[in-house]
């Protein structure tokens, strides 16, 4: 049960007045006129009292705090003035609400701190990325420069190992911007009706000369798998597979095999790419999505990744309203699946479920 001030005023009037008209009955010749007139005296009097001394000492006091905080503009306390000068108790309401904007101000702080941490890492990364194929390219130009550029063997073997650095800072340079817009939302998907299955087999021609150097075997589950058919961003489930099978190959072990398996649910198809490699630590699963996240930094620069491919994977897969999850064994090999919405979903559904 809730009580206003006034009706709190009210119950200790009237307290006060029995209280004293009790007093005052065991005086001898006492009529009940005076009782009556005492009663009612006291009762007015003491009503009076107690509202107006808790307006001053109390509601004052909250309504000049209410209005401190309207100047200072804290948009995020979300208390009416009317409903805290009702309050039974407006202090005790104020100080939860007070309490509630600083937890949630603090933990605002707390999220900023960690962009902050991660802004910094983030350009301590970039840096470090794109400083390695710079001074790579300019040791080899300014070499040149310098009078080797007379002996045409070393010219072809420096030009090629300079244009090989560009190329790196060009894919590296392509994938922050790719990542940039799909994280910011510019990146716009286009839904149309694509086969998993064509895509994946187009993927594997694309591939083939770089498995065959190191002996790997590409193949699709299962074998009498027709078509896949899902709504999707062709574009971008393309970049999706080549990334992951392109992983596979380069990661994976010599002479191995990796397994795309397309397997068909009620609403979903569920896509899982699997090699027979080295594996991945427990220790690195969790953060194998992040940005320039390298598991062996210098094997993944010998193989020429930009330590993005993972992440730019993770946020197409978001746009789709997707997950993509990872499970690895040390030296039995690494797993990534997903899912995506059968095409006899509408386009709607398959958007926004």
């Amino acid at each position: 049960m809730s009580f206003s001030p006034r009706i709190i005023a009210f119950f200790l009037a009237v307290l006060i007045t029995l209280v004293s008209v009790a007093f005052l009955s065991f005086v001898p010749d006492v009529t009940i006129a005076m009782l009556f007139v005492v009663g009612v005296a006291c009762f007015f009097a003491s009503f009076f009292f107690v509202f107006y001394t808790i307006d001053i000492l109390v509601f004052r006091e909250v309504d000049q705090i209410y209005k401190t905080i309207q100047k200072l503009k804290i948009r995020d306390f979300d208390i009416s003035r009317k409903s805290l000068i009702k309050s039974v108790n407006p202090i005790k309401k104020l100080n939860s609400e007070i309490s509630t904007y600083v937890t949630k101000k603090q933990n605002e702080i707390e999220e900023l701190k960690k962009m902050e941490q991660f802004r910094r890492e983030f350009l301590a990364d970039v840096s470090h990325e794109l400083k390695t194929p710079i001074f790579a390219a300019q040791g080899f130009i300014h070499t040149l420069i310098d009078g080797a550029k007379e002996d045409p063997q070393t010219l072809d073997r420096f030009l090629n190992r300079a244009a090989k650095s560009i190329d790196g800072l060009d894919a590296l340079v392509r994938d922050l911007v790719t990542l940039s817009q799909v994280e910011k939302g510019d990146l716009k998907m286009h839904f149309e009706e694509i086969d998993l299955k064509h895509i994946t087999e187009e993927i594997f021609e694309q591939l083939e000369n770089k498995a065959h150097s190191r002996k790997v075997t590409l193949k699709i589950k299962p074998k009498d798998l027709e078509k896949a058919l899902v709504m999707a961003d062709k574009q971008r489930i393309t970049q999706v597979l080549t990334n992951l099978i392109d992983n596979g190959i380069k990661y994976g072990r010599e002479q191995g095999k990796i397994i795309v398996e397309i397997e068909e649910e009620k609403k979903h198809f569920h896509i899982s790419i699997e090699d027979d490699g080295p594996g991945i630590p427990p220790e690195h699963l969790s953060r194998i999505f992040e940005r320039f996240y390298r598991v062996d930094k210098s094997r993944s620069r010998d193989t020429g990744g930009t330590g993005l491919g993972l992440a730019i994977v993770k946020h197409i897969l978001n746009a789709h309203n997707s997950k993509i999850t990872v499970t690895s064994k040390i030296d039995k090999g690494t797993t990534f699946s997903f899912k995506l919405k059968k095409v006899s979903f509408d386009l709607e559904k398959a958007i926004d479920s």
